[in-house]
């Protein structure tokens, strides 16, 4: 694997590999625990920092938040990786840890917005940007440490624990806030206690760095240092090195693209949209969401298991298709079973709007026409509609009766149109679904996970075996982290966005579908076929 180094490698022992693994993956639940608590804390997050009378716009700015720190991922991928290519794996991933750690601290010691105003989004948006950056090196470090630790015929089942551990960080964030809410009341969890959740990063970067201080340098990138075979300029070599840039397009959109799209449809927009348009109790969702992802855990360990037989290809394709046929359906079911009150309102007593200038825009604080504001008040009920005459003064129809509505104030608007809904059989209220329909929600979830675990168990040892090893920090880590970073990390403002503008709750699921059948005829087209291979196997 080592992709032209001729340096003797000593094996590890199985206890040194045990060991690796472990703090590997360790530390990787650490970092994204600390990158996706934000998310989970949307709600909060967003009236702490980005307050606003327009709840959509509210959400949007706090997934507006998200992205900025998917943003910088590729640039932290750049700078972490000419790092990890020169200096080594294990020390970058101990800055990157360390960088996660303290920047996740800060959101919580940030004053709201209103205490110093329009500083505290400046001062979020600053530290998600470090965020981005660290882990930008987090992922490339850690997946290529362990698999470059890892005997060739156990590399998919080894890197696997990385994968996992992507999910796993998910899955702290949610035990966390589920621990938090049940410990404080619920005014005061609002008002300070989302903190606590971002303050625990500190014990959990301590924890982190004592396990990975206790590593060894990857027996890889020894050899080639010993050698004299490190690259001199990582960065570069990585789009001059021959047959790379093929490979780093398949990587970015057949790889990347596949893995990142699902991976946030299936935990971040699945958790909004069960909290969100389908109001289901806070602590259910987050208890079902969490159960789901304990177990699809072990989905992602199987499928990298799985790739060491037949290959790295054959999930990934397999995942792809799959996605591309079950998406829309497995989102349906969780409607009906979420909220079925709601749906069967919906399909009873459709919603239809006219007037003129009615448009919705999600980005204005106050919205330009009645007919816009009318739209604002159903968007954020989670309501969907449909379109009339677009002239004349604003007016709603419910199941074909025109509402009367009182367009003059805002809230009374608001208020007398709930309540007109709710006479026609919209429930708006918080939902506590029966536990048959629970366990068909996490069956679900649970679906969306292995999903997930198809297009993403076996990918850290594929990337692996993509590049050479004088410049696979680099090369795997700046496709994987664009993809990630703009088509997966941007998901959340871009799928609410279409949903917001539309009107249905699962037109954003679009997004998903239509970057995912780009990516399948890239992976189809570039991942090598057949058994798993080195690099200078495959590659010569």
């Amino acid at each position: 694997m080592s992709g032209g180094t001729t340096a003797l490698q000593r094996e590890p022992t199985d206890k040194e590999i045990r060991l690796v693994i472990a703090a590997s993956s360790a530390g990787t639940i650490f970092e994204w625990y600390d990158f996706f608590i934000y998310g989970t804390l949307a709600g909060l997050i967003g009236a702490a920092f980005f307050p606003s009378d327009n709840e959509t716009l509210e959400i949007l700015l706090v997934w507006a938040g998200f992205a900025v720190g998917f943003g910088f991922r590729p640039l932290g991928a750049i700078l972490f990786g000419f790092l990890g290519d020169r200096l080594g794996r294990k020390y970058t991933f101990l800055v990157t840890v360390t960088l996660m750690g303290i920047a996740t601290a800060g959101v919580g010691l940030i004053p709201s917005a209103a205490s110093i105003g329009i500083v505290a989004p400046i001062i979020v948006i600053g530290l998600r940007i470090l965020q981005g950056l660290a882990l930008g090196g987090e992922y490339g470090g850690a997946a290529i440490y362990v698999a470059e630790h890892a005997p060739p015929e156990k590399r998919g089942f080894y890197t696997s624990f990385i994968q996992a551990s992507v999910v796993g960080g998910f899955v702290l964030s949610i035990i966390v806030v589920i621990l938090c809410r049940a410990l404080i009341p619920a005014d005061d969890f609002a008002a300070w206690g989302w903190r606590i959740p971002f303050l625990l990063s500190i014990i959990l970067l301590g924890i982190s760095l004592w396990m990975r201080l206790k590593l060894s340098e990857s027996p890889v990138f020894q050899a080639m240092k010993e050698a004299g075979e490190t690259a001199g300029n990582p960065f570069i070599e990585s789009f001059t090195y021959p047959g790379n840039k093929r490979r780093i397009f398949v990587a970015l959109f057949g790889v990347a693209g596949v893995l990142t799209v699902i991976w946030y449809t299936a935990f971040f927009y699945g958790l909004s949209f069960l909290r969100g348009p389908m109001r289901i109790d806070e602590t259910v969702t987050e208890w079902t969401v969490l159960i789901a992802g304990l177990i699809s855990m072990s989905f992602y360990i199987m499928v990298g298991k799985w790739s060491d037989r037949v290959g790295r290809k054959k999930p990934i394709i397999i995942g792809a298709i799959a996605t591309l046929v079950f998406l829309f359906p497995i989102f349906w079911g969780l409607g009906a079973l979420s909220n079925p009150g709601l749906a069967a309102a919906a399909e009873r007593a459709p919603v239809s709007v006219a007037g003129e200038g009615c448009t919705f825009d999600p980005f204005a604080d106050v919205q330009a026409t009645e007919c816009g504001r009318v739209l604002a008040d159903l968007t954020s009920l989670g309501v969907s509609y449909d379109l009339a005459d677009p002239a004349g003064p604003a007016r709603v129809s419910v199941g074909g009766t025109q509402l009367a509505l009182d367009t003059a104030d805002d809230a009374d608007r608001k208020a007398a149109l709930q309540g007109a809904l709710e006479e026609r059989g919209y429930d708006f209220s918080r939902q506590s679904p029966p536990f048959i329909n629970l366990v068909g929600i996490v069956a679900l979830l649970c679906a969306l996970g292995l999903l997930s675990a198809l297009t993403y168990g076996s990918v850290a040892a594929l990337l692996a075996e993509m590049f050479p090893a004088r410049i696979r920090y680099s090369s795997m880590s700046i496709p994987y982290h664009i993809g990630a970073g703009y088509l997966g990390g941007f998901l959340p403002l871009i799928a609410g966005y279409i949903v917001a503008i539309t009107g249905d709750a699962y037109a954003g699921l679009w997004y998903c579908w239509v970057v995912m059948a780009f990516g399948l005829i890239v992976a189809w087209w570039g991942i090598p076929d057949g058994p798993p291979k080195d690099f200078e196997d495959a590659h010569g």
